[in-house]
């Protein structure tokens, strides 16, 4: 059995505080990735309602997938999300379906047990599911090892890409 599960509107808060991890480790502490924002607690107070309504949307273009913390009940070990988009097609991908991966963060003391690769997985077979002809993410260095495994290659951007 699978430990992955699609985020609920109740692990918003975890999501959010998930995100502030990966944003943290981007940018450093508190950072606002160049955005300008106001700390953690005014952008997530925030982004709440927002988040809580999208994870309530099963057959919409965003999804969460998750991995409850083993140690904290309550909290979440792992969280990949993604997108859905519409681009205009071309060859290769006709339909103009892209796949986009936005957050990926596991817990700093959940660390190195498979919870992202599990939970990118998931998203990947959402992806597949929705017809996306290809997905796009961004890679931090120490991620990076993570998606070449999944078969993410390097573009002539900072993006990588994984023909679906």
């Amino acid at each position: 059995m699978s430990l992955v599960r699609r985020a609920r509107p109740a692990d918003a808060g975890e999501v959010l505080r998930l995100r502030q991890i990966m944003i943290d480790s981007l940018w450093g502490d508190g950072g606002d990735g160049g955005d300008g924002g106001d700390g953690a607690a005014g952008w997530q107070a925030e982004s709440l309602p927002e988040l809580r309504e999208r994870l309530a949307e099963e057959d919409g273009d965003f999804a969460a997938f998750v991995v409850d913390h083993p140690n904290r009940p309550g909290s979440l070990a792992a969280l990949v999300a993604g997108t859905v988009e519409y681009r205009i097609g071309k060859p290769g991908n006709p339909h103009g379906r892209v796949g986009y991966v936005f957050s990926v963060a596991t817990d700093p003391d959940a660390r190195r047990r498979g919870h992202a690769r599990a939970c990118m997985e998931e998203l990947l077979a959402w992806f597949r599911a929705r017809g996306a002809g290809h997905v796009l993410l961004n890679a931090s260095p120490e991620a990076e090892p993570l998606y070449t495994a999944l078969g993410f290659t390097r573009d002539p951007d900072p993006s990588m890409r994984l023909p679906l």
